[in-house]
């Protein structure tokens, strides 16, 4: 069943002209932060949302939530349109899409208590008819995301805690409320390697036992690999390729996406090949600016032919089976022929 359905989905920024800008009448400028994508997540399902810093990945996550207004699209949470909704029809659905941040040092009020920062979103939405029974609802979150026992934690302040601690604190307050949709903005990025299989591993439970939906923000492929369903790779904006995530960790079609396979760590063996370094320069936010046409990975792609300053390509079927594998790159079957011939 799909949870939730982003169709067409854009969200621009207007760049300052300044005032004599202005007073000339130049020309608007905007900056393409996300750029009409479409990604679905079906109920118990982990879709993962890659790409590097600045591609729009937290962007398009605050839009889906309407903590930023979209400038076009649509976002459908079971069938509901949240794009349609006004800001007081929308907060009763609130407390059915949560988010986690990616620094629990900075999501959490330094100045409550464990207790008083997991009840809050239950105050907020009128869950629990006592104090009693909010308390116990907030032990329960607790436990849920083993910070056990639960009244060893309840009364620290975030400065008593470790990160992992506080990142888990972070989600039983999204969890608290019993949400359908989650949504984990870089959950691990700033925790020791130790402590981020604890947390994907928990995600990943609540994922499976509760049929929850996950939008995982991520640059960590290995993570990726490891725990999600399926991949969405994001490009300027733009979502490059998708499928699920055996399909195009092993299979990658779009350059970029086989960039990113690439640097991923391996152990070394004879048999290994050096890595391929297929990008060229550094992808900046401020380019998104400036895309009219064409494919806007081709000043970083050494694969770009004459075509790719002409068209604009958008996701394809990989093959004729629908199986969801999806690329927006005029040579998709690149990587294949290069594989088979050894080069």
């Amino acid at each position: 069943m799909t949870l939730l359905e982003v169709s067409h989905l854009v969200k621009h920024y207007e760049k300052p002209r300044g005032t004599w800008g202005a007073l000339a009448r130049q020309p608007r400028h905007f900056v393409k932060a996300v750029d009409d994508i479409s990604f679905s997540i079906n109920a118990g399902e982990m879709l993962a949302l890659v790409g590097e810093s600045g591609c729009g990945k937290t962007t398009t996550a605050e839009t889906v939530l309407r903590l930023l207004e979209p400038t076009a699209g649509t976002v459908k949470l079971n069938g509901v349109d949240l794009t349609a909704l006004s800001h007081q029809e929308l907060r009763p659905l609130r407390r059915h899409m949560q988010i986690v941040y990616q620094d629990p040092y900075a999501s959490l009020d330094p100045r409550f208590r464990v207790a008083r920062t997991v009840e809050e979103p239950l105050n907020i939405h009128g869950i629990g008819g006592s104090k009693r029974e909010r308390r116990e609802l907030v032990s329960e979150a607790l436990a849920q995301v083993d910070l056990v026992p639960a009244n060893l934690f309840l009364d620290r302040f975030p400065h008593e805690l470790s990160g992992g601690q506080r990142q888990r604190v972070a989600i039983a307050t999204a969890l608290v409320v019993n949400p359908e949709l989650l949504i984990a903005d870089e959950p691990v990025s700033m925790l020791d390697v130790s402590v981020r299989a604890g947390i994907m591993a928990l995600l990943s439970r609540f994922c499976r036992e509760r049929g929850m939906g996950i939008l995982l923000i991520t640059h960590d492929l290995g993570v990726a690999a490891h725990f999600t369903d399926r991949v969405a790779v994001m490009y300027l904006g733009r979502i490059v390729e998708t499928g699920s995530t055996r399909e195009v960790l092993s299979g990658p079609q779009h350059p970029y996406t086989k960039a990113l396979c690439d640097v991923v760590p391996r152990r070394q063996t004879k048999r290994n090949r050096a890595p391929v370094n297929l990008l060229r320069g550094e992808a900046d936010a401020s380019d998104a600016s400036s895309v009219d046409q064409g494919c806007r990975f081709r000043q970083r792609c050494r694969y770009a032919i004459e075509r790719c300053a002409q068209e604009d390509p958008r996701l394809r079927p990989v093959t004729e089976q629908d199986d969801g594998h999806e690329v927006a790159c005029v040579r998709s079957g690149l990587f294949e022929l290069v594989q088979n011939s050894g080069s």
